[in-house]
């Protein structure tokens, strides 16, 4: 007699819960910001990989802003309060900001 064993299936509810709406954190343009500062700023607090700093960075000196990420917003301001207070510790006037996606 061959007998077997079927494991007992157990059914989880999966439960949505309304998630904080994104913020799209923008980087501003100055004449003051050492390149390389703003890079190291998006890698450091923002977790951006080298290239990707550096493409954002190009693209706020040449257009005067660029798009950095999308974060709920308690998130996005934190990082951005990070990102003030490192460039306020140099003396450099690098400014982020935020609007709703």
């Amino acid at each position: 007699m061959n007998l077997q064993i079927i494991p007992e299936i157990e059914i989880i509810e999966i439960v949505e819960t309304e998630l904080e709406p994104l913020y799209r954190i923008i980087i501003h343009n100055d004449n003051v910001t050492p390149m390389d500062f703003v890079v190291e700023v998006l890698k450091v607090i923002f977790f951006l990989s080298n290239d990707r700093a550096a493409e954002i960075m190009l693209v706020a000196h040449i257009k005067g802003s660029a798009y950095v990420q999308s974060l709920p917003r308690r998130e996005a301001e934190k990082r951005i309060q990070h990102a003030h207070h490192a460039a306020g510790m140099e003396g450099y006037p690098l400014h982020f900001s935020t609007e709703p996606e």
